[in-house]
């Protein structure tokens, strides 16, 4: 069923439907988290859903977004999301990702981000019976490794590449970095509460990049009692330093 949503506290809205997959935090902290330069002028959302990362980037960045989204009904979800809020310098693009990564696309971005599925297929396994919800968790239909190969053709020499994951993929997440021409630049750690270990990690890569990689402090949600960090309440209410 469509229903319109608030993005937290951030002033925005957003169309989502409970047969997708509607947005998670992962998304919120990777929009919120990643590093935009001053030089960036385009920036490229993989795998966009329902829009919700370029929505949010719009809070941060003036320049142009696009959202690149497989399937049809939330591709036309993002589009109504960013018509509701007003959002000109967003685009949605509905296409398969390796199918946007050619011609006019090449080497055109400073900056692509994605939340990609965080489990491998394995076919001895039972899966969703809602495909749209598959297609967000399970490698069946995209591969990581070709997710990043898109983002490596998409980007420009030097271009970064953001993407978020659960921590027990993080082995996995940096071979395939490598393997597809990127320099692992940036790692933190997300927790719920410090008092847990940490459930994902956001980590960007450098196009052709130097080696060498900054471990920044964990990012925590919760105090011990419950209540939101002053950190994590930034975020949700969208409120950013100036970039």
């Amino acid at each position: 069923m469509k229903r319109l949503d608030d993005i937290l506290g951030m002033s925005l809205k957003i169309y989502q439907d409970s047969d997708y997959f509607c947005f998670s935090i992962d998304s919120v902290i990777l929009a919120s988290l990643s590093h935009i330069n001053l030089r960036c002028k385009n920036i490229c959302d993989l795998g966009t859903g329902n829009g919700v990362v370029p929505l949010i980037l719009s809070k941060r960045f003036r320049g142009n977004i696009v959202g690149v989204e497989l399937q049809k009904d939330l591709s036309s979800l993002a589009k109504m999301s960013v018509n509701i809020n007003k959002l000109s310098n967003i685009s949605i693009v509905n296409s398969d990702m390796r199918d946007y990564a050619k011609d006019d696309n090449l080497n055109k971005f400073d900056l692509v981000l994605c939340n990609p599925p965080y489990f491998k297929y394995d076919p001895n396994k039972t899966l969703n019976r809602n495909s749209h919800k598959t297609i967000a968790r399970h490698e069946d239909n995209i591969s990581l490794d070709e997710i990043f190969w898109c983002s490596n053709l998409l980007l420009k020499e030097g271009g970064r590449f953001a993407t978020v994951n659960r921590c027990d993929n993080l082995i996995y997440v940096i071979e395939t970095l490598k393997k597809n021409g990127f320099e692992p630049k940036y790692l933190r750690f997300v927790y719920d509460s410090i008092d847990n270990l940490p459930n994902l990690f956001i980590m960007e890569g450098i196009k052709c990049g130097k080696s060498g990689i900054k471990v920044d402090k964990p990012f925590i949600m919760h105090n011990l009692d419950g209540s939101n960090t002053q950190e994590y309440e930034e975020i949700i209410g969208g409120k950013y330093d100036s970039k």
